[in-house]
């Protein structure tokens, strides 16, 4: 009897245990991805804007030499 009580014990653990572990692990899982979607979005915004910003340096710089050369 007392080998049976001592596997009970231990199974009861063990399950105890992975009922913690599994949902926290999935929940780490789960907001370390939502973490990156937000990054990544972030870093995209901020390419959008220095393509932005980029595209009207260049416009500008243009337009400045068709001036300069029209002088």
């Amino acid at each position: 009897m007392i080998e049976v009580t001592a596997i009970i014990t231990i199974l009861g653990v063990f399950i105890a245990n992975a009922a913690m572990i599994i949902p926290l692990f999935l929940w780490a899982r789960a907001e370390g991805r939502a973490d990156a979607r937000h990054t990544d979005a972030k870093l995209e915004s901020t390419r959008e804007l220095v393509r932005a910003i980029h595209d009207e340096v260049k416009d500008f710089h243009e337009r400045l030499i068709t001036i300069e050369k029209a002088k």
